[in-house]
């Protein structure tokens, strides 16, 4: 269940985490304790040694929600650092998406063209069908899904989000 308030926003947070079992399941935990969705979810291990992960979690909420469950995140143990990058200042945020495609004649023709529009790449092709690859801002893929879906969409497989400030600075 969504709560949905009427000062909602959408946040981008970035955890850095000690990498060892069960750091995610306490992570979503929080939010789905109060009730919160977590609308896009991705943990990658980011050191050398494997020893640290950045999960990265897009979620909507009023700002004293957010910033409590920012400062619970934080007193987690295995937590090094939790930064909310729609609040932290520039930063930019990126999806993956794989798209594929049926479509014969006309609607082959015009996948191909609006796909060339998008840049998105033909990673797979058959006579009857294509995979896309699209990497862009989560509107961009959207937008490219909603036009696929008038043409023969198939299926739809995404990353979810990850994010990075901008210039030097390091999250």
């Amino acid at each position: 269940m969504k709560i949905q308030h009427r000062d909602t926003e959408r946040h981008v947070l970035t955890i850095m985490v000690d990498n060892e079992a069960g750091i995610l399941a306490k992570i979503a935990g929080l939010f789905t304790a109060r009730g919160y969705n977590i609308d896009s979810l991705t943990v990658a291990d980011i050191s050398e040694d494997h020893a640290v992960s950045r999960i990265t979690v897009v979620t909507s909420g009023p700002p004293p929600v957010i910033d409590q469950i920012t400062a619970q995140l934080e007193r987690l143990v295995p937590v090094h650092k939790v930064t909310d990058l729609t609040e932290a200042g520039p930063y930019v945020e990126r999806e993956l998406a794989l798209i594929k495609v049926a479509g014969k004649g006309e609607n082959r023709v015009e996948a191909l063209r609006i796909a060339d529009l998008f840049r998105a790449k033909v990673v797979d092709t058959t006579t009857s069908s294509f995979v896309f690859e699209l990497t862009g801002a989560p509107d961009k893929i959207n937008t490219f899904v909603a036009l696929m879906r008038e043409l023969g969409l198939v299926e739809v497989g995404r990353t979810g989000i990850v994010g990075m400030m901008r210039g030097t600075e390091g999250t």
